[in-house]
């Protein structure tokens, strides 16, 4: 697997989340930057540290900080790795969106984040912000008592009259097949349809249930040709191909659970070049919905709304 090169890991201590990284690491020659980030210290803080200067205790902090940062890469610096540790000061996910652009990196992995709540949610904020905002694909790693993901489920909805979306299907899939083949695991692809209006046809446009089954019929068969034709291109390996009526929001979690997947590679559908609008609808109810692993990726040309001089 060479498509990436440069990755930043976001500290949290889950030495599974970096074993993943480092086998990445070592399948494609890769960087591999250990990034933990520190918000600002409140000044309250600092007055109830009795006899400790405001500077002196947000250099403990720091240097402490740093030696775990170093605690937990040192295992590796006998493998002959590209591994550096960096520390960040600020909001984490514009920090790391900031060390992305100034680093150039291509992939954030992160540890899915626990929430409250009757629910508990597996994305928490920092990692909603970063599949929302950072430039680079976005790896959100759920705690997994297997070492390696045995199986993978890539949702694409290929349209070849959509110059934009193609490209980003194409991507979804080398990634999910290069991965699968790294982790010798079952490859998923699900491609969820819907026809157009089909309650407005029913309702007002008064169509027999013949009729509507033979439109449906139609819709589902042009569906599948385009799934086919966009598959054709990966049939070398052994795939198992999920094509099935419904929105995607709805059918892409029941079919990961279903499946029992691993990870699920997906892109956010938003429009590009234009910050402000970073993902679709369908994608975010999708991540509110899934309890495995995530690899989120963006069309080509996103903008992201950080900039390295200013924050949000």
């Amino acid at each position: 697997m060479n498509r990436f090169k440069n990755i930043l890991l976001v500290y949290d201590q889950n030495r599974q989340n970096l074993e993943h990284a480092v086998r990445l690491v070592k399948d494609s020659n890769a960087r591999l930057n250990v990034v933990d980030v520190i918000k600002e210290i409140p000044r309250g803080i600092y007055d109830m540290a009795s006899g400790i200067s405001s500077l002196n205790l947000k250099e403990i902090i720091i240097k402490e900080c740093k030696r775990l940062l170093e605690e937990f890469t040192a295992p590796l610096l006998g493998e002959g790795l590209r591994i550096t540790t960096t520390l960040l000061i600020g909001t984490p996910f514009i920090e790391v969106i900031r060390e992305v652009l100034r680093k150039k990196h291509d992939l954030v992995i992160m540890a899915a984040e626990g929430g409250s709540g009757l629910r508990e949610r597996l994305f928490g904020s920092t990692s909603m912000h970063l599949m929302r905002k950072c430039p680079c694909p976005v790896w959100v790693m759920r705690s997994n008592k297997q070492k390696r993901y045995a199986r993978i489920l890539a949702a694409v909805d290929p349209d070849p009259t959509d110059k934009e979306r193609d490209p980003l299907n194409n991507e979804i899939m080398d990634l999910a097949s290069s991965i699968a083949k790294m982790e010798r695991a079952e490859l998923h692809i699900v491609h969820a349809w819907t026809l157009l209006s089909e309650t407005f046809l029913v309702v007002r446009g008064r169509l027999s249930s013949d009729e509507l089954s033979k439109l449906t019929m139609q819709e589902e068969a042009m569906h599948r040709k385009q799934f086919d034709t966009f598959i054709s291109d990966y049939k070398s390996g052994n795939l198992k191909l999920h094509v099935l009526k419904g929105d995607a929001d709805e059918v892409i979690p029941r079919v990961a659970r279903a499946e029992k997947a691993d990870l699920l590679v997906m892109g956010t559908v938003c429009r590009t070049g234009i910050p402000g609008l970073f993902i679709g609808n369908t994608a975010e109810r999708v991540l509110n919905e899934v309890d495995c692993s995530v690899l989120t990726v963006k069309p080509s040309g996103f903008v992201s709304p950080v900039k390295l001089e200013e924050s949000l």
